[in-house]
């Protein structure tokens, strides 16, 4: 496996080492670039080195750097995502309050009689005292979940 490597390693260094890149503008004022010097009239031609090759521990260490950030943005995805549901299911449940809320105000308001149960478990009737106090309850629950 070792030798597979270096025998890789030797041989992009010697495409490298011989690959040439030029750039000119032919005669139709067009900019081409290409392995393969220009053939016929050329106005301006630029000869392009290829960068050196990297050394063999380099690349090994740059996909390890590329593979970390990609970890990285895949994590903070993932927390956004989590995130999202999270204010999804908040706004569901401020939604169920608030409807909840609204309706036991409107039965509060509407003047019918309403029953209650005390610790025991036994129904009783709520007076006047009591429904002014349900309602500004009430009240205060609808301004703090239907905003």
């Amino acid at each position: 496996m070792r030798h597979f490597a270096f025998a890789t390693a030797a041989l992009f260094a010697a495409v490298a080492a011989h690959a040439q890149i030029y750039k000119w503008q032919d005669e139709n004022n067009k900019t081409v670039i290409s392995d393969r010097p220009p053939v016929g009239k050329v106005r301006e031609q630029k000869k392009i080195e290829a960068e050196a090759p990297v050394a063999s521990g380099e690349p090994a260490k740059q996909a390890a750097d590329r593979e970390m950030e990609f970890r990285k943005r895949q994590k903070e995805s993932q927390d956004a995502a989590e995130k999202g549901e999270k204010e999804q299911r908040a706004a569901a449940e401020r939604n169920t309050h608030c409807e909840s809320a609204r309706s036991s105000l409107q039965v509060l308001e509407s003047g019918e009689r309403v029953s209650m149960r005390d610790k025991k478990g036994e129904r009783y009737i709520i007076d006047d005292a009591q429904r002014e106090q349900e309602i500004a309850r009430a009240r205060k629950s609808v301004e703090a979940n239907c905003k």
